[in-house]
């Protein structure tokens, strides 16, 4: 089913009487019902106001799209959606219905916050048929229920995105990045905690065990960076060895989008962790290979197919996320990390609320 109207989905939506799977550009291969509906008819960008810094585009609209348009501008989204495709080799086009239905951010979140972060409105079907509109085109306390940061990181098992208004930034005039040879992953953490406390506006800090360096990219007017180039050397220098890399543009991409784990094999896990205990939640997984985003609070692993990450690690502050595997293993372990009682009476009674009659990606996230 690929509806064309956000009056057609809702249609649609109301003559329902079995699950359904809800697809956006189909580049991550999700499981469940054998029936969907697509959202990539329903595209196209409705407004865009660089000077008020706003856009509103459908649910369905390509990513690159939406990027094109900015870039004309010198603008972008600073939250900085990856592509999910080298990852989990599939292929399709990211649509920025998917990147706010999975909330999906890069690099430099730890500096300018997460998708839900500069998400203005929604307007969505929710599991009864009705179109719902919540938020508007700028930035606002609101009372009651804030629907636009739900719908962030809900995975369509709420409602079916329509449309998206969305804050932009302006591109920055200069980027560089700086490295820190280290030893281990506790060393790295250091170095990169260091860069993020320091008042010199770090956006990206990661580390790849491969390469031996912690990575901190600084991004600005020139004048600028040039200045916190500097500055955050003579901070780190104590370290190890600082070296500037430049630009690094294509470095900063690779990390987004994990580029280092690109056609291997084995499961892929994401974990959410505070960044001082990544070196000890790595160390009990064992994985073949890791790489570490965000100060170290990221963690992608890849480990032997099968592998039961969430067992390896017991009881631990954070969350596991299953990102690649085999059906087999999704079904067995979960792609999302298991609530609290708690939370998960919160998280039901919110899905009767919004679809009560259990249409939208069952079983995706409990």
């Amino acid at each position: 089913m690929k509806p064309e109207t956000e009056s057609e989905l809702a249609d649609m939506v109301a003559g329902l009487r079995d699950p359904v799977r809800i697809v956006g550009g189909g580049t991550r291969a999700i499981s469940g019902p054998e029936a969907n509906i697509e959202t990539g008819a329903l595209r196209g960008i409705s407004l865009y106001e660089p000077g008020a810094l706003t856009l509103v585009a459908n649910a369905g609209t390509p990513l690159a799209e939406i990027q094109a348009v900015l870039e004309a501008e010198g603008q972008q989204l600073a939250f900085e959606p990856m592509d999910h495709r080298s990852l989990l080799e599939t292929q399709g086009e990211p649509t920025i219905g998917g990147v706010v239905a999975a909330n999906i951010s890069g690099p430099r979140r730890i500096q300018v916050g997460a998708c839900r972060d500069f998400l203005l409105g929604v307007r969505f079907v929710d599991g009864r048929g009705q179109v719902i509109k919540n938020g508007g085109r700028v930035m606002k306390n609101v009372t009651g229920y804030d629907l636009v940061k739900l719908m962030a990181g809900s995975w369509g098992t709420l409602g079916i995105l329509t449309e998206v208004s969305l804050k932009v930034l302006p591109k920055p005039e200069s980027v560089a990045t700086l490295s820190v040879a280290v030893q281990d992953v506790g060393s790295a953490v250091e170095v990169l905690s260091a860069a993020l406390k320091s008042p010199f506006e770090v956006t990206g800090a990661v580390y790849n065990p491969e390469g031996g360096k912690a990575l901190l990219r600084v991004e600005g007017f020139a004048d600028s960076v040039a200045y916190r180039i500097g500055r955050l050397t003579a901070v780190l220098s104590g370290f190890g060895e600082v070296t500037d890399e430049g630009d690094a543009v294509t470095l900063w991409t690779g990390i987004r989008d994990v580029h280092p784990f690109q056609g291997k094999g084995g499961d892929i896990w994401r974990l959410s962790v505070k960044p001082g205990d990544a070196a000890e939640t790595s160390a009990r997984v064992e994985a073949d290979q890791a790489l570490f985003d965000w100060g170290g609070g990221l963690v992608w692993l890849r480990v032997p197919a099968g592998t039961d990450v969430r067992a390896r690690l017991g009881e631990f502050s954070g969350h596991a996320t299953l990102v690649r595997s085999d059906h087999a293993t999704i079904t067995k372990l979960g792609r999302f990390q298991p609530e609290p009682t708690t939370v998960s009476a919160l998280t039901k009674g919110l899905r009767a609320k919004f679809d009560p009659r259990g249409l939208f990606n069952p079983g995706l996230m409990g």
